[in-house]
């Protein structure tokens, strides 16, 4: 009964325009201890109407946003099962490097298979059989919230990931 939508990593905005909602209409849950900053939307919008430079980089982070859950809309209708856990897998691995939080192959995940199948609606049995297939490929190896990357440039080739929907290469507006 329940959909993950997104993962967030340390530093995500979550929700930067709810206040303009008369209510939620999703929820949001830690999986693991987290430190969470609240900003009331007066202090807020002082920030973004007096810091252009903070205004500009919350809007390309929701643009982000967006652009990552087209790509999980993709996975959704378009990818096999295969292809859309190891999307998920390129996905969650490129972004912690992004942040420092990993520089090898080995990225410590608090992700149940539980919680992965339910953020890409399959069961958790179907999932344990892809993690298997994933594992025979020699792609990689998932065991108790740890990813390992075997061979990256099979993983990025069985999920036809292409990371330009995060764009990490942003051009200098003029």
């Amino acid at each position: 009964t329940r959909q993950v939508l997104a993962f967030m990593m340390p530093g995500d905005s979550c929700d930067l325009h709810v206040a303009l909602l008369a209510e939620m209409d999703h929820s949001i849950q830690t999986i693991g201890p987290a430190l969470v900053a609240t900003i009331e939307r007066a202090d807020m919008d002082a920030i973004l109407d007096s810091h252009h430079q903070v205004a500009k980089a919350m809007y390309v982070s929701q643009l982000v946003d967006e652009g990552t859950m087209r790509a999980w809309i993709t996975s959704m209708g378009r990818r096999t099962s295969l292809e859309r856990v190891a999307h998920l897998m390129c996905e969650l691995y490129l972004r912690a490097r992004n942040i420092g939080l990993i520089s090898e192959p080995t990225l410590t995940m608090p992700l149940s298979q539980l919680l992965i199948a339910d953020s890409l609606g399959m069961t958790p049995v179907h999932l344990n059989r892809i993690l298997k297939e994933l594992r025979l490929t020699g792609a990689m190896s998932f065991q108790r919230g740890s990813l390992h990357i075997e061979n990256p440039v099979k993983l990025v080739q069985i999920a036809g990931f292409d990371e330009n929907y995060l764009h990490r290469r942003l051009r200098r507006a003029t």
